[in-house]
């Protein structure tokens, strides 16, 4: 993944020593357990924790000879061991390492991608209780619709994000199996024990059937959870990038002293941050359907997912680990402006009050049908007048209105408190009491 969409500790559990050291430690660790069991002796396992140590750039130079990585590295390593490191790998596949530290990648990525996920939602629950109450319109189709508050439209983006968590914890769990079944995956070579003592190692579970690799539904489903949390990420992203338009401006980006917006106007402040995010998204979703292609392996295994997942396993966490931190950072310094939404909410003449005018005709003894030809007729002026006609006039010196509900009667009904009535019932859903 390039530097510029990259975060450090992310990164660093892709980088080759990483990868190298989670190979070591199962290979030792299958060697502890093979010498509980009389296979090699402890000494040998001991020496291999004692002596063992690699060199990326050695092995890099063994594979371009032998075109083997799991060969080079074992080769590398006995060159440090010693004699003892014949006692490495016994009854192993290259796919028992391969798979089992991809498991431990994931759920390490897992892991900084909960913390990541869990400062976005303190970000979005602190900005949504601080603008609880703050009235704003309610768009759909990116129509005005009726009156939300903006803490509303943040409690929604937290319970999305909540469930998110779910699914990437349960998606963690899913992909953290460990495979250590040799060949084929009989464990004709190997005890089983061998595969639950690394498993205990490393903390993940035994693969029930691992044939000679882990069933690849496992990161189907593990890439497919990153890709609907990028498209939540999108979600949030859009809305900020339609509350900043121009025409809008309920809210924007932080835009910082002396940032600039275009190399030719100089007025400019773009939702470039949210832009981003939308571009990063699609890259993370991207790389589901790879996954799901690699389900499909010839009998026991081939290695046409080995490609995609070199790729695909950093680039997704990466990007995703990068863009939740983006996202918090938006969120928390995020300028809302409270005047603009009331001055939006205002602007089509008391148009936002139409249904509830609507309901009191009806309830006043007008059929459904005659209530909103009525109220339509005269919205329909409002909406020509451009806002300019305000709805509620229009409702008084309506005969048909007029016989049924009174001017105070009418006034009631755009009474924008009314719309808030279950405000906290929201919160309580979403954040609980």
């Amino acid at each position: 993944m390039i530097p510029r969409y990259s975060r450090p500790d992310m990164v660093a559990l892709w980088e080759p020593e990483a990868k190298f050291q989670i190979w070591f430690e199962i290979e030792a660790h299958a060697t502890d357990a093979l010498a509980e069991l009389g296979v090699v002796p402890k000494e040998a396992a001991q020496a291999i924790w004692a002596k063992g140590k690699f060199d990326v750039a050695r092995i890099d130079e063994i594979e371009r000879e032998v075109k083997h990585d799991v060969i080079a590295f074992l080769t590398n390593v006995a060159e440090n061991v010693g004699d003892e490191a014949r006692f490495m790998h016994q009854g192993m596949t290259s796919s028992d390492v391969l798979d089992t530290c991809l498991a431990v990648q994931l759920a390490r990525a897992s892991d900084i991608l909960l913390a990541d996920i869990d400062a976005l939602l303190a970000a979005i629950k602190m900005r949504a209780f601080e603008h609880k109450f703050t009235p704003t319109i309610g768009r759909s189709h990116g129509i005005h619709g009726e009156p939300v508050t903006f803490g509303l439209k943040l409690a929604q983006a937290y319970a999305e994000f909540e469930r998110n968590r779910e699914r990437l914890v349960a998606a963690r769990k899913e992909i953290a199996t460990c495979a250590i079944s040799g060949a084929v995956g009989t464990f004709a070579n190997i005890d089983p024990k061998v595969e639950e003592y690394v498993a205990e190692k490393l903390g993940l579970e035994v693969e029930p059937v691992s044939t000679q690799v882990i069933p690849r539904d496992r990161h189907a489903q593990y890439f497919a959870t990153l890709g609907v949390i990028a498209s939540s990420v999108e979600r949030l992203s859009v809305e900020v990038r339609h509350l900043q338009r121009t025409e809008v401006l309920e809210a924007e980006e932080y835009f910082s002293p002396g940032q600039k917006g275009s190399s030719a106007m100089p007025h400019k402040r773009n939702p470039i941050l949210t832009e981003n995010l939308t571009g990063l998204a699609r890259m993370v979703r991207s790389y589901a359907l790879p996954a799901m292609e690699n389900v499909a392996l010839w009998h026991e295994r081939d290695i046409s997912h080995s490609s995609v997942e070199r790729m695909i396993g950093p680039d997704a966490t990466i990007t995703l680990d990068f863009a939740l931190g983006r996202l918090t950072g938006v969120i928390e310094k995020l300028l809302i402006y409270p005047e603009r939404m009331q001055k939006n909410l205002d602007r089509m003449g008391g148009l936002v009050h139409s249904q509830r005018v609507l309901l009191a005709l009806t309830q006043a003894g007008i059929s459904r049908e005659d209530s909103y030809r009525i109220v339509q007729r005269n919205a329909m002026k409002v909406w020509e007048s451009d806002g300019e006609i305000a709805l509620l006039d229009l409702l008084k010196a309506d005969p048909d209105v007029s016989a049924k509900l009174s001017d105070a009667e009418l006034e009631e009904r755009f009474n924008l408190d009314y719309h808030f009535k279950h405000v906290d019932t929201i919160f309580e859903r979403v954040f609980g009491k």
